[in-house]
């Protein structure tokens, strides 16, 4: 049967409170995007009942409804005649959403705006990296041994993956600095350029800082008098981020006060000296020990007490991501894997914890009666394997609560186990069932039978006790 978009329009705004409720309004692929004046005049079971709604949740000040791809817009397009309001691009609603949200909702916002658009790159390069670690690592398929060891026709290959898979990372500045200063209104151009000076070969490498330091032999620029460190920042999150934020204000403050035909000449040559210089004197150090301060203390609670470490992480990340906080791990992960720890200990827990959330969703597709959310609980469950859990999270188990108790607890549980065996990724990739191949070959063992545990406990948890508390709201 046709779907008639502007009846379901209509349920949809009776069911928000009505169009003065409405604060502004967006979509994506498959939700509506709505900042609502007041959530709680939401009829959120008329909206549900409604056969077109999938599920609805509201994260980061946004009231997000579930229609799926190809009705979304189409519902979208009729809720915006109703209203007669105009069609809002996502950024405008997330700046209204930003606006209702506490200091620390806006600091989060800020990394999440700065780290999300580089997200494919960076996963993208930890998918090629899993791909060279297949064909590099000993022991996957032969006894102390690689595949390139034994088929040796096989190591070009490995090099050229390796060359194209470590670019993202080696470049990391650039990327963070494109995006940063995007962000804070300069131009990414600008950014790219900062942050490809801050990685130049001609200054000491980052990863080559700790024996230069030992053996005295920092190279320094001598200043009138001030010796500055000629120390490149590669792989470093908190120097480019910094920086980034001081050139978008230079460069923002310069062209409002430099008339337009001289812009060329002085806006961004002033902006890139002076945000330079104020780097490499006083932002970079500071920020460089602050960074690898951070790393230095993850490295030793996951040393000293490894099982409560992995325990704990286990068991908030999810809360974690319902609040947006987990964005700012990402940065520490990075850290992690681009300086001398060998690797992260934190993202294989995520990854774990992600299946964890899809699994405990499966668990409720047999447990659930509605037919659009058993629908929801399947479709979500997958997404949560392959590194998206938001749909999980809010669409099936935080309204239920308990597959999303199972979901943690067994996530802490295999986080302590990974962790005991100091399980390591070599890189950032997809979070999720396909993050098998981001970890170290000689741990794929101990993170397989970490994804035993949070594929089999939280499925098994949450169908048992769905089964048997069996509350009239999962037959709704």
């Amino acid at each position: 049967m046709a779907v008639n978009y502007k009846k379901s329009a209509e349920q949809i705004l009776e069911a928000i409170g009505g169009e003065a409720n409405i604060s502004s309004a967006t979509h994506c692929v498959t939700r509506l995007r709505l900042v609502l004046q007041d959530e709680s005049q939401v009829d959120t079971k008329a909206l549900e009942d409604l056969d077109v709604v999938k599920g609805t949740f509201s994260a980061n000040g946004q009231f997000q409804i579930i229609l799926g791809n190809g009705v979304v817009d189409k519902v979208y397009k009729e809720l915006m005649a109703l209203t007669g309001r105009e069609e809002q691009s996502k950024d405008d609603v997330k700046e209204a959403a930003a606006k209702k949200g506490n200091p620390l909702q806006r600091a989060i916002k800020v990394l999440a705006d700065v780290f999300i658009p580089i997200l494919p790159a960076i996963v993208t390069a930890g998918l090629l990296m899993g791909l060279n670690n297949v064909l590099t690592g000993d022991n996957i398929f032969y006894d102390n041994a690689s595949i390139i060891d034994v088929h040796p026709q096989w190591t070009d290959f490995a090099d050229i993956i390796n060359v194209i898979a470590s670019t993202a990372f080696t470049f990391l500045p650039a990327l963070i600095g494109w995006s940063a200063v995007k962000r804070f209104g300069g131009s990414p151009l600008l950014g790219i350029v900062l942050g490809l000076i801050l990685v130049n070969p001609a200054l000491l490498s980052a990863w080559d800082y700790g024996s230069a330091r030992e053996a005295g032999e920092i190279p320094v620029w001598n200043l009138f008098g001030l010796e500055i460190q000629k120390l490149g920042y590669q792989g470093q999150v908190l120097p480019v981020f910094v920086a980034s934020i001081i050139l978008a204000k230079i460069e923002v403050f310069l062209r409002k006060r430099i008339p337009d035909s001289f812009h060329l000449l002085t806006v961004a040559p002033v902006a890139l000296l002076v945000t330079s210089f104020i780097t490499f004197i006083a932002v970079g150090p500071i920020t460089f020990a602050i960074g690898n301060g951070i790393a230095d203390g993850f490295i030793w609670l996951f040393s000293a007490v490894p099982a409560i470490a992995g325990f704990l992480y286990g068991i908030i990340y999810g809360p974690l991501v319902i609040t947006g906080m987990h964005h700012t791990f990402l940065a520490v992960d990075l850290q992690l894997t681009s300086g001398g720890a060998g690797g992260t200990f934190l993202w294989p827990i995520l990854a774990l914890s992600n299946i964890a959330q899809g699994s405990a969703a499966f668990a409720m597709y047999f447990v659930l009666k509605n037919k659009n959310l058993k629908g929801l609980a399947s479709t979500s469950g997958l997404s949560a394997w392959l590194g998206i859990t938001e749909p999980a999270l809010f669409g099936v188990n935080l309204r239920f609560r308990f597959p999303f108790l199972a979901a943690i607890i067994s996530s802490g549980f295999a986080g302590m186990f990974i962790s005991v065996q100091s399980v390591l990724a070599t890189n950032v990739g997809v979070g999720g069932v396909p993050g098998i191949f981001s970890i170290q070959p000689g741990s794929w063992g101990a993170f397989a039978i970490g994804m035993g545990i949070v594929i089999l406990l939280p499925f098994i948890a949450t169908l048992l006790y769905g089964k048997i508390r069996n509350p009239k709201s999962l037959h709704e």
